[in-house]
């Protein structure tokens, strides 16, 4: 990954898997900025981009617990218009970390995937 593109995190701030990411990303020397869709919100055509780039079943944080609280009927089905109107109801449904780098979307956090990613 080319080290000219800006990176983004974007996240909650107390989750534990963004302060991972976190660190890892400090760690390594990679600049980033933080976006905390918990505070600050998320926009529909952003979700409906990372919904494109990596599908919605990768998007959805299906094993948080805001996810599991959810009646059984807005489980059921759940399509990408659906899911994006979840997630924008309650942004802890987003999985985290997600990460832009350009073009470039990358959902979840590993050491593996993540020295792949920004080599």
């Amino acid at each position: 990954m080319s080290a000219e593109k800006p990176v983004t995190l974007y996240g909650i701030k107390a989750c534990d898997t963004m302060k991972k990411a976190r660190a890892w990303l400090d760690q390594h020397g990679v600049a980033y900025a933080f976006h905390d869709y918990k505070s600050r919100g998320i926009d529909e055509a952003r979700l409906a981009r990372w919904a494109k780039k990596v599908g919605v079943e990768r998007l959805v944080n299906k094993a948080g617990t805001t996810f599991k609280k959810l009646p059984d009927a807005d489980k059921a089905a759940l399509t990408e218009a659906k899911a994006i109107h979840l997630m924008l109801a309650q942004p802890s449904m987003i999985k985290r970390p997600v990460v832009e780098i350009g073009d470039t979307v990358v959902v979840g956090f590993s050491p593996e995937i993540y020295g792949k990613t920004f080599g």
